[in-house]
C-alpha cells in the first residue's frame, strides 16, 4: 500500500484495526446467531491489532479468545480467524515462536471440536476439510512472517556491511594519505636538506675567510647565507607538517607570514633588486591561510623579478581591506605585452593559491612595460 507509506505507523495500524472491525461486525450483523456478546468480542479482538507492532503477544493472546468466543458462540466460519491469522503474523514476524504455534492449534483444535459438536447442516468431512484449509492458512502466514523478518535481517546486514566498507575505505585512504606523506617527507629531506645544508655552509666558510683576510664580504655572497639559513627553516617545517599526518595542511609553516615581509624585501635588496613596501589600510590578524599564501606570493614575484627582470625595481604593495587583502607587486622590467614571459610553475603555483582561497590573480605585462601580479585574497571562507 504505497499511500500509506508517509503515515505514522500508529496511525496505519489503527486503520488496519478499524477495516477488520468494521468487516467483522457486518459479519456479526448477518451471521442469524450472532449478538451483542459477539459485537464486542469482534471489536474487541479486531481494534486489539492496534498493538500489533509494538506488543505482537498482546493481540496474539485477546484476538484468539476473543475470536473463539465468536466463533464458539456464533460459527460464522473463516472470518473468524481473520483477526487471529495477523497476530500469529505478527508474532512471528517479532520473533516468537512457541506461543504463535500454541494459539493457532488451540484455536483450530477448539473450533474444530465445537463445530463437529453442534455441527447440523454439515458433515463432519467438511468441517474437518474447512479447518485443514484454516491450518494451511495459518502455516502461510508464519512462514510469509519468518521470511519478511529474515528479509529484513539481511537488509540491515547489508546496510552494515555497506557503511563498514565506507568507513573501512575512508581509513584506508587516510592510511595511505599518511604513507605518501612520509615518502614524500624522506625524499626532501634525502634530497633538498643535504644540497642547502652544503650551500649554507659553504657560503659561511666564504665569508669567514673573507673577513679573515680583511676583505669586504659581497652582498650576494650574504644573501646566499641568509636565504639558505631561511630555506633550512621552512624547509624543517614543512617536513615536521608532512610527517605529522593530523597536522592540518600548511600548519606549522610560522616562517611564511607577512610579519616576515621586511626580512623578504630585505634579502632581495641584498641580492641587488631595489624593491619598495607600502602598506595601506589597518593592519590586522588574518587568517593563516591567507597570511601564508600573500607571502609566498610576494616571494615568488621577488624571485621572478631577480631572475628574468634583468635590474629591474620592484615595488611591493599591501592593502589591508575588510573584505579581502589584496597584494600587488610590479616591476619595470622588460616585458611587454607584445612578448609576454611563459607562464611556469611559480606562477602556476599562485594560481593554485588563491583559486583554493576563493580570490582572483591577475598577472601580465603592463601597459607601460614590465609585469604586475596582482592577488586580491578573501578575509572569509571561500567559497
Amino acid at each position: 500500500m504505497t499511500f500509506l507509506r508517509g503515515w505514522h505507523p500508529l496511525a496505519v495500524d489503527s486503520a488496519l484495526a478499524a477495516v477488520v472491525a468494521v468487516m467483522l461486525a457486518a459479519t456479526v450483523l448477518v451471521t442469524p446467531q450472532a449478538g451483542a456478546l459477539d459485537l464486542a468480542a469482534v471489536l474487541v479482538g479486531s481494534l486489539s491489532l492496534v498493538a500489533w507492532r509494538r506488543a505482537p503477544l498482546v493481540p496474539l493472546v485477546v484476538g484468539t479468545v476473543s475470536m473463539l468466543v465468536f466463533s464458539v458462540h456464533a460459527q460464522p466460519g473463516p472470518p473468524a480467524a481473520f483477526p487471529v491469522l495477523m497476530a500469529v503474523f505478527a508474532a512471528v514476524w517479532a520473533g516468537h515462536r512457541l506461543l504463535p504455534a500454541l494459539a493457532s492449534a488451540v484455536f483450530l483444535g477448539v473450533s474444530l471440536a465445537i463445530n463437529l459438536a453442534t455441527a447440523t447442516g454439515q458433515s463432519p468431512k467438511d468441517i474437518v476439510q474447512g479447518t485443514t484449509l484454516l491450518l494451511g492458512w495459518f502455516l502461510a502466514s508464519g512462514v510469509t512472517a519468518t521470511v519478511t523478518r529474515q528479509r529484513q535481517a539481511y537488509l540491515e546486514q547489508v546496510e552494515q556491511r555497506a557503511v563498514e566498507a565506507e568507513r573501512t575505505r575512508e581509513e584506508v585512504a587516510r592510511r595511505r594519505a599518511g604513507e605518501e606523506r612520509l615518502r614524500i617527507a624522506r625524499e626532501l629531506h634525502d634530497s633538498l636538506t643535504h644540497s642547502i645544508s652544503v650551500i649554507k655552509v659553504q657560503a659561511g666558510v666564504a665569508v669567514h675567510l673573507a673577513r679573515k683576510r680583511g676583505e669586504d664580504v659581497p652582498g650576494a655572497l650574504l644573501a646566499i647565507q641568509e636565504a639558505s639559513g631561511d630555506a633550512m627553516r621552512e624547509l624543517r617545517a614543512t617536513l615536521e607538517v608532512l610527517r605529522d599526518t593530523d597536522a592540518p595542511d600548511g600548519s606549522g609553516a610560522q616562517d611564511s607570514r607577512l610579519d616576515r615581509l621586511d626580512d623578504l624585501v630585505e634579502r632581495a635588496r641584498s641580492t641587488g633588486l631595489a624593491a619598495t613596501v607600502t602598506i595601506s589600510g589597518v593592519r590586522h590578524e588574518l587568517p593563516p591561510e591567507v597570511d601564508r599564501a600573500a607571502y609566498r606570493i610576494v616571494q615568488e614575484a621577488l624571485t621572478n623579478v631577480s631572475r628574468h627582470a634583468g635590474g629591474a625595481a620592484a615595488s611591493v604593495r599591501v592593502d589591508f581591506g575588510g573584505d579581502e587583502l589584496v597584494v600587488q607587486v610590479d616591476d619595470d622590467g622588460l616585458a611587454s605585452r607584445d612578448a609576454p614571459p611563459v607562464p611556469g610553475v611559480g606562477l602556476l603555483g599562485m594560481r593554485e593559491r588563491v583559486t583554493a582561497l576563493g580570490g582572483r590573480l591577475r598577472a601580465e605585462p603592463r601597459p607601460e612595460g614590465g609585469f604586475t601580479v596582482r592577488a586580491e585574497l578573501p578575509l572569509g571562507e571561500p567559497t
